[in-house]
């Protein structure tokens, strides 16, 4: 199973913060990957992926410690197989339009 959690971390100004969330972030048992789109003057968005859903108790943990301030948690769980169902909505629908369209 795939899981992304997606984070909104407050206080987050600049590359080196993006580097010691990461470096945090990194340090939680599970963490395969982690993304981060810095937004300065709101709260930036850490993409953690991990196989499995992590332990939120430690992740809030590992920021705090970095110095930040977690603002919203949201997991997706088996995530995916969402994506897959998503994009293969979206090819089908392009695909029922196109038939529409020769015709």
């Amino acid at each position: 199973m795939s899981t992304v959690t997606t984070v909104g971390v407050t206080g987050m100004t600049c590359a080196n913060c993006v580097s010691h969330v990461t470096t945090a972030v990194e340090s939680v048992d599970g963490v395969e990957n982690v993304s981060i789109e810095l937004r300065v003057g709101e709260a930036s968005e850490v993409t953690v992926f991990s196989d499995d859903p992590l332990d939120e108790a430690a992740l809030r943990g590992a920021i705090a410690e970095a110095g930040y301030e977690v603002a919203t948690i949201e997991v997706q769980q088996d995530a995916l197989a969402t994506q897959y169902r998503e994009q293969s909505a979206e090819k089908q629908a392009a695909h029922d339009l196109s038939i529409h369209t020769e015709g």
